[in-house]
C-alpha cells in the first residue's frame, strides 16, 4: 500500500508561518506527496492508509544537529569497567529513545562510526537518519584528550573503523582528516577549544592555531566536498574557527560583538546545547556521576552561555538545535527547545531552529525539515500544542506518533489506522 494520509490535525509545517489547521499530509514511498487542508489534499483513488492525528499538531520530525549516539555520562569508574562491545548494544536503547523523542535525523558529534550508520540504514536497527564525524580530533592535553593528572588515561585510541582523533602540528592534522575521512565521515568534527568536561584545560583554552583549522577545512572541502563542525567554546577559539571556514560553532560560550560579527559575515551556524551544563548540574546533584572539575566548569559558565546565546540570537546569527545528547539521557532533547525559549526565542522560532534551519545546517535543506512536497516522510504528531507550551513536548508520551521515511515508528495514537477506499 503505496499511500498514507495523517489528517485531523494542526500543521506546523516548519517554515514558521502560521499553523494550518483542519490539515492532511499525503505520503507515498517514504516521500510527502502533498500537504494543506483536508479540503486541498488530493487523495488518490484507491486503497489509502489513513492515520487520525486526533487534533493533535502534525509537524517536521525534529532534528538535532549535536548528539552522542555511543555514549551516555556516567561514572567514570563504570566506563573504565565496562566491555568496549558493550557501547554499541547501549546505544540501541539510545537510538529508539531519541525516535520516542521525534528526533528523526541528528547529527552525531563523535562516537558512532561507519557501521553503526549502516546499521539502520540497512534495518538491521531502528533509529534516526544519521551524519557521522566518527571521532573528533584534539591536541595532546585538549578536550579530547581524557589523560588525567594521575597518569590514568581514558582516552579510547581507536579502533578499526574510528581513528584516534589525538594530533598536533600541521601535517599530523591533515593526515588525521584524511583518516577520519576514510572511515567514512559525513562531516569532520574538532575541538577548537577547551571544554567544560575535560579534566586538564578550560573551556576558554585555545586549540589548534588558525593555520591548522585551515587544513582541517581544506582536506575535507577539497578531498569530499565536506564541511566541518568546531567544539568551540573560547571566543578566541571561536574567532579562529571562523576565520578558518568552520561551517558550525558547537556551545558558543563564550561570544563577544566581535565574534557575533564575524558569524554573521561567514554565515556561520550556531548550535548552542543550552542543556549540557544545566544536565552537568542535575546529573551531580542526582547521582553524583558528574566529575568535580566538570561541575565547577559548569556553574562558573552556565549563566555566560545563555547571555551569549541571546546575543546571537538577537544580533540574527543563524541557530540550529543542538543538545550535546550522551551528556544528559537520549530521548530528553526537546528539553532544548525550551531552554532557546528562555533566552529569548518565540517557541515558532526554537521549532524552526529544530526543523529547517537544523537540515539547512547539515546541508539537507532540501530533503529534510518542513512538510512540504517531494521531501522525505518524516513526521511527527504531537497531541499538545507546542506554540503555547514548547515545554510539553519534553513529555515523550506527548509525542503520539513518528513516521520516519513514511514508516510509523512510534505509535501512540488510541485510533487504530483505518484503509480507506476511494
Amino acid at each position: 500500500m503505496a499511500y498514507k494520509l495523517i489528517k485531523n490535525g494542526t500543521l506546523i509545517d516548519g517554515n514558521g508561518g502560521e499553523p494550518i489547521r483542519n490539515a492532511a499530509v499525503l505520503l507515498k514511498d517514504g516521500l510527502i506527496e502533498s500537504a494543506g487542508t483536508e479540503a486541498e489534499v488530493k487523495v488518490p483513488q484507491g486503497q489509502v492508509e489513513v492515520v487520525d492525528a486526533e487534533e493533535g499538531y502534525i509537524l517536521p520530525g525534529f532534528i538535532d544537529t549535536h548528539v552522542h549516539l555511543m555514549f551516555e555520562i556516567g561514572k567514570v569508574e563504570e566506563k573504565l569497567t565496562t566491555p568496549f562491545s558493550f557501547q554499541f548494544y547501549k546505544a540501541i536503547q539510545h537510538m529508539k529513545r531519541t525516535l520516542d523523542a521525534g528526533i528523526t535525523t541528528v547529527r552525531d558529534a563523535g562516537g558512532a562510526d561507519a557501521g553503526v550508520k549502516k546499521a539502520v540504514e540497512d534495518g538491521v536497527i531502528s533509529g534516526p537518519r544519521m551524519q557521522i564525524s566518527i571521532t573528533p580530533l584534539t591536541i595532546t592535553g585538549g578536550h579530547g584528550d581524557q589523560w588525567m593528572r594521575s597518569g590514568l588515561d581514558a582516552t579510547l585510541h581507536g579502533y578499526p573503523g574510528s581513528p584516534d582523533g589525538l594530533c598536533d602540528g600541521v601535517e599530523e592534522v591533515r593526515k588525521k582528516v584524511r583518516e577520519v575521512l576514510r572511515a567514512g565521515a559525513d562531516i569532520i568534527k574538532v575541538h577548537a577549544t577547551g571544554g567544560v568536561l575535560s579534566p586538564t584545560d578550560h573551556p576558554e583554552f585555545t586549540q589548534f592555531s588558525r593555520e591548522e583549522l585551515e587544513v582541517i577545512v581544506q582536506e575535507a572541502k577539497y578531498r569530499r566536498g565536506l564541511k566541518v563542525m568546531a567544539h568551540a567554546q573560547g571566543s578566541e577559539g571561536i574567532k579562529n574557527a571562523v576565520r578558518a571556514g568552520i561551517h558550525s560553532i558547537e556551545h558558543g560560550i563564550f561570544l563577544d560583538d566581535e565574534t557575533v560579527e564575524l558569524m554573521l559575515k561567514h554565515g556561520t551556524y550556531l548550535v548552542p546545547t543550552l542543556l549540557a551544563p544545566v544536565s552537568v548540574l542535575e546529573s551531580a546533584e542526582k547521582d553524583g556521576s558528574m566529575p568535580s572539575y566538570g561541575v565547577q566548569k559548569s556553574r562558573e559558565v552556565i549563566e555566560i552561555h545563555k547571555e551569549s546565546i541571546r546575543q546571537a540570537y538577537h544580533a540574527g546569527v543563524k541557530i540550529a538545535m543542538g543538545t550535546d545528547a550522551g551528556v544528559m539521557a537520549h530521548g530528553t532533547n526537546l528539553r532544548e527547545l525550551g531552554l532557546m525559549c528562555e533566552i529569548g526565542m518565540t517557541p515558532m522560532e526554537a521549532i524552526v531552529a529544530s526543523t529547517k534551519t537544523a537540515a539547512e545546517c547539515l546541508g539537507w535543506g532540501d530533503r529534510l525539515g518542513t512538510v512540504e512536497a517531494g521531501k522525505y516522510a518524516d513526521i511527527v504528531v504531537a497531541k499538545t500544542n507546542p506554540l503555547t507550551d514548547i515545554q510539553s513536548l519534553e513529555n515523550n508520551d506527548h509525542i503520539v506518533a513518528v513516521f520516519k521515511d513514511g514508516e510509523i515508528v512510534k505509535n501512540l495514537l488510541t485510533k487504530e489506522a483505518a484503509v480507506q477506499i476511494s
